[in-house]
């Protein structure tokens, strides 16, 4: 019987360690060396294309959960993520720091994007207004103008939820994108997410931007890179301000 319960103990521990409570935020599509550059304190840039490449665990939490669901539905073609990590001791207001950036939508306009088919800079949004903004508790909704060439007027829907342990931010179209005239992403399919939250004595910063856009001849990879690389240089431009 003495046995049989020790038995028992251990699947009941095996099984509570499969479970959220001993879940951990990234699964094994996170390497050890990608994890070593995550304890630095490093920004680590993932180009992973696929929603089941990402490397989010849905069974950390309730909102991890909602940002996998959300790629998943989202069926992106193009998706890349950008992670760090930061001590929580000495960075304990962050979520604030965090809102005050994502919030200030006019400081959008000017970012350094750096164009790889004409090898120089130029500003990621060259303009970006507020056009209405409501609060509701925790969670503000703005709507956005932000003019990003060669697409123009980008529509976006932004969200930001902050507490004290934790932020969550999501951005999506709401209008047609063209290129050379012709809709190259639909409206809604394009979505971006940053989830800052605590765990331990770490702040953990996760963004994840895709886009579900069709193949085109001769035009995939211009598209593919002007997207991926315009999600990555606004998600890394909040997280090296942070």
């Amino acid at each position: 019987m003495k046995k049989s319960y020790k038995i028992l103990m251990l699947l009941g521990l095996f099984t509570l360690c499969g479970s959220s409570l001993c879940a951990d935020t990234f699964n094994e599509k996170l390497t050890k060396e990608e994890r070593a550059k995550l304890d630095k304190g490093e920004v680590l840039i993932k180009n992973i294309d696929y929603q089941k490449y990402m490397c989010l665990n849905p069974d950390e939490n309730a909102v991890c959960k909602q940002i996998v669901t959300g790629v998943k539905n989202l069926n992106p073609k193009y998706l890349a993520e950008i992670i760090q990590k930061k001590d929580y001791k000495g960075n304990e207001k962050l979520p604030d720091k965090i809102e005050a950036l994502l919030k200030n939508i006019p400081d959008y306009a000017g970012i350094p994007y750096y164009s790889e088919r004409h090898k120089r800079y130029f500003d990621l949004y060259s303009s970006a207004k507020i056009v209405s903004e409501t609060k509701n508790g925790n969670t503000t909704t703005i709507k956005a103008d932000l003019d990003m060439e060669p697409f123009g007027i980008v529509k976006e829907d932004i969200t930001i939820e902050k507490h004290d342990d934790y932020l969550l931010y999501t951005a999506v179209n709401t209008n047609d994108l063209k290129y050379d005239g012709f809709t190259c992403v639909g409206k809604g399919k394009l979505k971006v997410y940053i989830y800052l939250y605590k765990k331990d004595d770490k702040w953990i910063i996760y963004g994840i931007g895709g886009v579900n856009a069709p193949h085109f001849p001769f035009l995939t990879d211009r598209i593919r890179t002007s997207f991926i690389n315009r999600i990555k240089t606004f998600c890394n431009f909040i997280f090296t301000k942070l």
